[in-house]
């Protein structure tokens, strides 16, 4: 699903009314038609319905659904503020309808003081605002705003939770902005969306199709994306018959130390769960007992240290390597990771310790091979790049890195994002809290290195490998809950991820 900023969903929408030779007020219907449909299957007819509407076409999609919704037997009102001006356009027309059809009670909103009594099982419908705004809401809207958060009531927010930008909200005021239990958005989810400090603004979003144009969707270009199941898909390698293990690649994975072992277990598992047709993981002399026995598919190489990784083997036949799990940060560790930046000729997913060694060494940035995928968490990408204000601009700093440094970022979260060198960006749609968990990272890196072994092009490797990593742990949260959910469930339900993504092709 390709993602716009909220000027091209408007620009979008100005193309299908112009191409579908629909009118502005039918396409505003169709929109509070879908949430419309939404609001029925949510609640019964026993539950007041409170709709707050500005003047703007938020407010008028709030009048068409007040109006919808009342001709279903809902009990409706309207609270719409008032500057003294008349409505223009579409939403004069709804509430024209609205004032024809009788049905619901209308107030004018002109003060603090017109705030209706609201009673604990009103359901309370944000329609004060849209996507258009472009400064912090103040003055009475704020107010309202504050009132409304105040409350106990279930909120749910037409498009967009009123006050909040669709992209940057670095500079708003985030006292004055609904916070909302749903969001009913349309067509596309918003970029701010997508970011943690927006979530209890955002509550549960709902993307509604309301039949935007495909050509001007096709047509407008964005570098952002949601990943979804059909698009993984495609992505995923073919398999032939006469297909081997040598078809499959050789992987390298180096990582492990003492006391860190279960990093390399879990990595080295995953990186083979993932397809790779061979494995050899370069572990401390001290893990080699550990690794051939948890993983009996994998061949080991040994360090020539007990306790840390200070060399690793030739590297003429790995197609792909992995390098960070529990590596730790001796100085022996530095030294060796630098020489196999410089030695390594093919892609390398780099996480963790690896990481950390990296943002304390920005030199040896330069060094990485083409190709290479980094996986940082916040903190990890902090180290790298420095302190940013906040998801947004965590963002572009993601971009600047991948561009200036020709890899792949791989930015984790809730809804983790991937960075291409041209500037692509692309967001996951699967996962959840329970893999908040020890070990959920190395699993991922084992998983992307897999991929890469055969043969996958660096950016299709992390973005399928993030979607398939969520959705393995998606599988295992239904089946151990995601209170109880462990690294390893991750790994156990990788098969039936995979299937999953494959029915969808």
């Amino acid at each position: 699903m390709k993602l716009f900023t909220t000027k091209q969903i408007a620009a979008i929408d100005k193309y299908t009314i112009e191409n579908e030779s629909i009118a502005d007020i039918d396409l505003m219907e169709r929109a509070s038609l879908q949430m419309t449909n939404w609001i029925v299957q949510q609640f019964s007819t026993e539950e007041r319905l409170l709709f707050f509407a500005g003047p703007g076409n938020n407010g008028g999609d709030a009048l068409a659904m007040a109006r919808q919704l009342a001709e279903l037997d809902y009990q409706c009102e309207v609270y719409l503020l008032d500057f003294g001006k008349a409505l223009k356009g579409s939403p004069a027309i709804n509430h024209k309808r609205l004032e024809e059809q009788g049905k619901v009670k209308l107030t004018k909103l002109s003060s603090e003081d017109d705030f209706p009594p609201i009673e604990d099982t009103d359901v309370l419908i944000d329609g004060l605002f849209g996507s258009g705004l472009s400064r912090p809401l103040e003055g009475l809207p704020a107010k309202v705003v504050q009132k409304i958060n105040q409350l106990l009531n279930i909120v749910v927010a037409v498009d967009i939770p009123s006050g909040l930008m669709g992209e940057n909200n670095a500079e708003n005021n985030l006292e004055n902005i609904i916070r909302a239990d749903y969001t009913l958005t349309l067509q596309f989810p918003k970029i701010s969306f997508l970011f943690a400090e927006n979530e209890s603004f955002v509550g549960q979003w709902e993307v509604l199709p309301i039949g935007l144009h495909p050509d001007g969707i096709a047509e407008t270009p964005s570098p952002y994306a949601l990943a979804d199941a059909e698009d993984i898909a495609t992505r995923l390698p073919k398999r032939a018959k006469f297909d081997h293990k040598g078809s499959f690649g050789h992987a390298l994975l180096i990582a492990g130390s003492y006391g860190k072992m279960g990093a390399a277990v879990l990595a080295a598992k995953a990186c083979l769960r993932a397809g790779a047709g061979l494995l050899t993981a370069h572990v401390p002399h001290m893990g080699f007992p550990i690794i051939q026995t948890a993983v009996p598919e994998a061949m080991a190489s040994m360090d020539q240290h007990d306790s840390m990784f200070t060399d690793f083997p030739r590297l003429e036949s790995y197609a792909a390597i992995g390098v960070g799990p529990g590596l730790g940060l001796k100085k022996n560790s530095c030294r060796a990771l630098c020489d196999l930046f410089e030695q390594a000729k093919v892609p390398m997913v780099i996480d963790a310790d690896a990481l950390n060694i990296l943002a304390e060494n920005e030199a040896w940035l330069e060094k990485l091979p083409e190709g290479s995928v980094l996986t940082p968490h916040p903190g990890e990408f902090r180290r790298l790049v420095g302190e940013t204000t906040d998801s947004f601009d965590a963002v572009q700093q993601q971009i600047a890195f991948a561009k200036k440094y020709n890899c792949v970022v791989v930015l984790k979260g809730a809804h983790t994002s991937v960075a291409a060198p041209d500037g692509t960006m692309y967001w996951n749609s699967t996962g959840n809290p329970g893999m908040g968990t020890a070990g959920s990272g190395d699993v991922l890196t084992g998983i992307i290195l897999g991929l890469l072994a055969q043969g996958m092009a660096s950016f299709d490797a992390a973005l399928v490998g993030v979607y398939l990593h969520g959705l393995a742990g998606d599988i295992a949260a239904k089946k151990r809950s995601e209170f109880a959910l462990i690294a390893g469930d991750i790994i156990d339900s990788l098969g039936k991820a995979f299937l999953k993504i494959q029915s969808c092709d």
